[in-house]
């Protein structure tokens, strides 16, 4: 329904991704990876969410039998064999807790993070940075109380609170546990969002004249303790940068995702990350973290901050932690990039990946 919203004709196929919070970044490279084994030579990359309207509680079921084996005392080796698998209906927010927790997070690295996010989402938002990534979008207001409607256009980020203060910050309370550090202060927000990109074979791209944000370098997905999914970017980052023939030094820009400000402070000191290097546009917790679109947008965000910043910024990160378990990151290079890159890391890659030239609405 959405493509032909859009205008695509019944001709062109499409099919759904769900891989949570990565879903957005898992449709993009699933597109490069359909353009680099030939099955077609364009395609589109896409996400959207609106958390407003739907329920952020999960209201399905699982098999009975996972159940079975913690109603009997005398199979309690069974519950604690399927403990991880219990771990997977935790609440974000617990496993928020549990990082935090676990690597010794404070409240105050936390809460930091989170007014560092608005204040660079702010200053981006103000100086038009966005501007290049964000197609305005034709919507109206409903009044709840009257039902009179106001049309308006959606053209920035609107959870952005450039005011956000540590002060305001300390006076929120714990959301998910007693004496806990994670607020609705730095927690991604919920959000509604939509973002694309759209990706294709270089030669293609040339013959159309169409510029090139980026090439599509790598793409990793690991798992980890799902009672802990935050850590997830801690592990797939360094995966990620080794398929792509390269080191972390190499890296000149990273997005990574601010679920929370716990497993965001934590990733980021685990791997030894320069602060400067890492959203420095802000984040997910000023911009808003609409689920499925999440990873297509920071590919935009990420492409067109690079193209800013020209030749002193070549590679690029994207990465998140995923729920039920896992972290996803991609390497992209800047511009119209050679296939082989010989001028970074100590191993070479020499594969043809697909071209990107248009990213976020």
């Amino acid at each position: 329904m959405a493509a032909f919203y859009a205008g695509f004709p019944e001709t062109v196929p499409i099919r759904t991704v769900n891989r949570k919070c990565s879903s957005g970044l898992q449709a993009v490279a699933d597109v490069a990876a359909s353009i680099k084994a030939g099955f077609y030579e364009v395609g589109i990359g896409a996400g959207l969410e609106s958390m407003t309207v739907n329920s952020r509680a999960w209201v399905g079921d699982v098999n009975p039998k996972v159940y079975l084996f913690f109603s009997s005392f005398n199979l309690f080796q069974k519950v604690k064999h399927f403990q991880k698998a219990q771990d997977c209906l935790l609440p974000m927010g617990v496993t928020s807790e549990n990082v935090a927790h676990r690597f010794s997070v404070t409240r105050g690295e936390q809460d930091q993070a989170a007014v560092d996010s608005h204040r660079k989402a702010a200053a981006a938002s103000a100086s038009g940075r966005f501007k290049d990534e964000i197609i305005p979008v034709a919507t109206k207001i409903v009044d709840p109380k009257t039902g009179d409607e106001k049309p308006t256009i959606v053209s920035v980020d609107d959870g952005i609170r450039p005011n956000t203060s540590l002060a305001d910050l300390g006076k929120l309370k714990a959301v998910f546990k007693k004496d806990g550090t994670t607020t609705a202060g730095n927690s991604s927000q919920v959000s509604d969002g939509a973002a694309a990109v759209l990706l294709m074979k270089r030669g293609v791209a040339m013959l159309k004249g169409l510029p090139i944000l980026g090439v599509f370098r790598a793409f990793v997905v690991v798992g980890v303790d799902p009672a802990t999914m935050g850590v997830g970017p801690a592990v797939a980052i360094p995966a990620a940068v080794k398929a792509a023939g390269l080191d972390l030094e190499d890296i000149d820009l990273f997005e990574i995702n601010e679920a929370f400000a716990s497993q965001f402070v934590y990733c980021c000191k685990k791997l030894e990350l320069d602060l400067q290097k890492i959203n420095v546009n802000g984040g997910a917790i000023a911009i808003g973290h609409p689920l499925g679109t999440t990873g297509a947008r920071c590919v935009a965000t990420l492409l067109h901050e690079m193209k800013r910043r020209g030749r002193d910024c070549r590679f690029g990160v994207v990465s998140m932690c995923i729920g039920t378990g896992m972290g996803a990151a991609a390497v992209f290079e800047s511009g119209d990039g050679s296939d082989e890159l010989c001028n970074a890391g100590k191993s070479k890659a020499t594969i043809s990946y697909p071209r990107i030239h248009d990213s976020r609405i």
